[in-house]
């Protein structure tokens, strides 16, 4: 069994393919963890949960017949607030008598087969034959507060996630001011706090720092997951690297505030929470009522940072993106944004249409500005309706068109936000998110739209079917193009004011999943600024992210590199705009190739010579369409460690090709390169395209090959594709 209860020893033992997670029941009822990291057969933890000799500065409880026990220096599973452990808890509920102590027991647990749904929540998947989910019911004895720890372990990967459902079993009202989702004690702090930090443009770059004494965190609190941290996190043992040592992965699903804290004591003993950002969260909960928190995802490797990242990408591939677009191929498309912005109508669009589809391309998106009066960015957002000035004889006729063509047909919508100078917004003021008496900040010209009332959402949800009802749209781009500030409601009572952003988030789920179920077969891509939203929340209903508005391609490396912790290729929005010259364009097309490819350009404006490699990119896009979307990648020179050049290459999961990418972002004066290439089959032979050379796998990735050849200039790339030679 995955998940043993051993009785005797009141242990619990949680087992993936390659890794254990094991806690107990300690006197007292209290949980305390014992042990995470690769899997163990052994049942025996005596003196694990010992710390310390006990001092009058570290309380211990009565209900525990160790007297050296004290819940300030155990590893519990699941510590709340003000009883007796003083460091950073997971949980703290306010009760009838106004205090937050905060203190859950072991009541009782329950094993079962598959893997539940997480009412309202985006969440990972699997068949019932495909993982275990424990829960494990705690209470606090005084309030009644209830707390359901779930588990859930993966047969085939490593990988473990875990939530907590909180319920009010008592008959008095009472106010979460904090919930964390999951909480992991670990027996010491030798370990580099990894994670993706950025701005517009320059998301998720990387940051690696030791753990020290005291508290280190990332979190958001702008209403979404944003460009400046990613819900993403990972200890990384002291001196591995991407092919070696230990790596504990932590992720959210969650597109909301959130916070990751990594917790060092004096004991040296580490405890990271991950969870909904506690600042400004606050959820009123009545008699009966429960609240479920965002799911963490788990993954622990001994294998290096690389291999965290692999284990990511199919759980992502294989369980959290779900539909029609999970594994069927996507279409290549076109964008108007950067060929027109809002300087379009339907003749352009059609001439985009002709000149793309004899390039290869397959669909044509409309960006922004065919709706209300959109002729700029100040107005119209919420008014879904078509500017028909501008596509003379409505939409259907341009859809009529593009697709006569051969094409298919996608669309720009930004259904969370709203237009103070919008039809919407002049009969409905009060559906912005507001605080009564304070001036709304605006940003991009708009408010955001309150996505927590189920009147705004079927509004939005009625303007976008009045669209897709009656027209052939294959694709939408949901946009978010600001934060969320002076957060409130109109509908919610003066207790419930801090449910806001969560609320909100919850009903931006709910209209994205409603949409998606009256429209199966619709492919959604999800944009926020670029990569301001790209969360495995966000994953769960779109299987693409756009992933920066920054589409230089060297600027783009480090962005592409930092999402590539933890989000597969399948997931990264990447196009190729107008390039300069040859070599951009070239490099261009080569690192849009690690993600979903595609173009943002006027084809007119390109050259014959231009045309001819943009043909070349999309049959080079084909060609290695499965290896780059279901691949496993490796990350092989980093532009975080080498200022000059970097390499990555994707291995078919059978090992029988690999595609290799070099990129030079500044000249180098040393001529002679040698790549060990990763991730090959020793005993196999691979030919490779460019050179007509065989290799073996043990020659490529230990001699490696000399690429001293190869375009080297600054801004210059070049590929090499294998394949075995039978």
């Amino acid at each position: 069994m995955p998940i043993t209860f051993i009785e005797d020893k009141k242990i619990f033992k949680l087992d993936t393919c390659s890794t254990s997670y094991i806690f107990c029941v300690e006197d007292g009822e209290f949980l305390v963890s014992l042990y995470y990291g690769k899997k163990l057969p052994d049942t025996n933890f005596t003196g694990y949960i010992f710390r310390d000799y006990f001092v009058s500065f570290n309380p211990n409880s009565p209900d525990v017949k160790d007297r050296y026990f004290s819940p300030d220096l155990a590893p519990l599973e699941y510590s709340g607030f003000g009883a007796g452990d003083f460091r950073k808890s997971a949980a703290a509920i306010r009760n009838k008598d106004g205090n937050i102590v905060t203190d859950f027991r072991y009541v009782s647990h329950e094993i079962c087969s598959g893997k539940p749904k997480l009412k309202g929540l985006p969440a990972t998947y699997a068949e019932e034959n495909e993982a275990t989910t424990l829960y494990v019911t705690t209470e606090d004895r005084t309030t009644g507060a209830r707390a359901i720890l779930q588990y859930t372990v993966f047969e085939d990967l490593p990988v473990m996630t875990r939530s907590v459902l909180l319920e009010n079993a008592s008959d008095a009202v009472m106010d979460v001011e904090k919930v964390y989702s999951a909480s992991v004690a670990l027996p010491d702090m030798d370990y580099d706090f990894l994670h993706l930090y950025g701005n517009w443009a320059a998301e998720r770059h990387l940051e690696r720092r030791p753990l020290a004494r005291g508290q280190q965190s990332i979190s958001s609190a702008r209403g979404s997951s944003s460009h400046h941290h990613n819900p993403f996190a990972a200890l990384v043992r002291h001196g591995a690297d991407e092919d070696h040592g230990d790596v504990y992965g932590f992720n959210l699903v969650y597109s909301s505030n959130f916070d990751i804290t990594a917790d060092c004591d004096f004991y040296e003993c580490t405890r990271i929470n991950m969870g909904i950002n506690p600042d400004g969260f606050t959820w009123h909960l009545n008699p009966g009522e429960t609240f479920q928190t965002p799911e963490a995802v788990m993954v622990y490797t001994d294998a290096g940072i690389g291999e965290m990242s692999r284990i990511f990408h199919r759980l992502y591939r294989e369980h959290l993106i779900r539909g029609k677009w999970k594994n069927e191929k996507r279409p290549l498309l076109i964008n108007s944004w950067e060929a027109a912005f809002f300087d379009f109508d339907t003749e352009k669009l059609v001439s985009f249409a002709a000149q793309a589809k004899e390039l290869g391309f397959e669909m044509l998106v409309m960006d922004d500005g065919w709706f209300g009066k959109r002729n700029e960015e100040t107005n119209s957002l919420g008014d879904w309706y078509v500017n028909e000035n501008k596509l003379v004889g409505g939409i259907g006729e341009l859809i009529r068109r593009v697709k006569a063509l051969g094409m298919k047909f996608g669309m720009w919508f930004e259904p969370e936000m709203i237009s103070p100078d919008s039809d919407l917004y002049r009969a409905h003021p009060d559906w912005c998110i507001h605080v009564p008496n304070r001036t709304r900040s605006i940003a991009r010209t708009q408010y955001v739209i309150d996505m927590s009332r189920q009147d705004v959402r079927d509004n939005i949800f009625g303007q976008i079917c009045s669209i897709l009802d009656n027209y052939d749209v294959d694709y939408i781009k949901w946009d978010f193009n600001r934060n969320i500030t002076e957060a409130g409601s109109a509908l919610l009572e003066k207790e419930q004011g801090k449910e806001i952003f969560h609320r909100f988030v919850l009903g931006t789920y709910e209209l994205m999943d409603r949409l998606l179920t009256r429209f199966p077969d619709l492919l959604l891509e999800n944009c926020s600024g670029g990569g301001g939203r790209f969360d495995p929340g966000t994953l769960y209903f779109s299987p693409q992210i756009w992933t920066s508005d920054n589409t230089e391609a060297l600027q783009r490396l480090p962005i592409q590199f930092g999402t590539s912790y933890c989000y597969p290729a399948s997931t990264m929005g990447a196009h190729v705009s107008l390039p300069h010259s040859m070599d951009e364009l070239v490099t261009k097309g080569n690192v849009a190739l690690w993600g979903t490819f595609g173009y943002e350009l006027d084809p007119g404006k390109l050259s014959e010579e231009f045309k001819d490699v943009v043909k070349k990119q999309v049959e080079e896009y084909h060609l290695t369409y499965d290896l780059i979307h279901y691949g496993d990648l490796y990350r092989i020179i980093s532009p975080f460690d080498n200022p000059y050049h970097c390499a990555w290459s994707f291995v078919s999961p059978d090992k029988s090709a690999m595609h290799f990418t070099h990129v030079c972002m500044q000249y180098h004066p040393v001529m002679k390169r040698i790549i060990r290439m990763k991730g090959l089959d020793e005993n196999k032979m691979y030919r490779c395209r460019e050179t007509g050379e065989v290799y073996s796998g043990a020659l490529l990735m230990n001699a490696g090959i000399n690429v001293s050849k190869f375009p080297r200039d600054a801004g210059q790339s070049f590929t090499l594709y294998f394949t075995e030679e039978k």
